[in-house]
């Protein structure tokens, strides 16, 4: 993949009027250079580098991911997610990341005590049954919510994907921001009763 270059777009101004006297002329006259600000061309564009998008992209997933847990735990006092919010953008496309928003641990049908994350991703891609997170990334303008669940790498003592449930790992998968709210909360739903009042938005 060629090598990406980015740049600042909100520094693009207006084309001022033209003064009477060119900047060349100026230069001509005087022997100087002018280092106004007001001679400032909009076809100059100032690039920015990789570290730069990183934490642009960085700050807007955190707030995404900051507006998804406060979403989830309004929904119901006895549904109650800590709140784990980083990010991490992809090595070489700085503008593509994930943000984790919470972790927690549900029971499922064959499974007790299963720990899961739940994530934002500003893009979609096929979460990888390998060592490589994503595979398959969609360069379209879209997010992915989606929950994976985790174990401990008893070698690293790291999280780790927990492939037993699936090969992925994934718990779901969805562009859909409701259905990953209700997703979310059914996971964290401590009762049937519960589960059918979300099961009903």
């Amino acid at each position: 993949m060629p090598n990406l270059r980015y740049f600042d777009s909100s520094s693009e101004k207006a084309e001022a009027p033209s003064s009477k006297t060119a900047v060349h002329t100026e230069f001509l006259r005087t022997g100087r250079i002018a280092r106004r600000g007001n001679d400032w061309h909009p076809a100059e564009k100032r690039y920015l580098t990789h570290q730069e998008v990183a934490q642009r992209t960085g700050r807007k997933l955190e707030v995404a991911g900051t507006q998804a847990h406060e979403k989830i735990n309004s929904f119901h006092a006895s549904i109650r997610f800590p709140k784990l919010v980083f990010h991490k953008t992809l090595a070489g496309r700085p503008h593509l990341g994930y943000c984790h928003v919470t972790s927690a641990k549900t029971k499922l049908a064959q499974f007790d005590d299963v720990r899961w994350s739940f994530y934002i991703a500003n893009f979609f891609a096929d979460v990888s049954d390998k060592d490589q997170f994503f595979k398959n990334i969609s360069l379209g303008y879209s997010r992915m919510y989606f929950a994976v669940a985790m174990e401990k790498d008893t070698d690293e003592g790291r999280l780790i994907v927990d492939r037993k449930i699936r090969d992925d790992g994934l718990l779901f998968r969805t562009r859909d921001p409701k259905a990953a709210l209700k997703n979310v909360l059914m996971l964290g739903a401590c009762n049937d009763a519960l589960r059918k009042i979300i099961r009903s938005l």
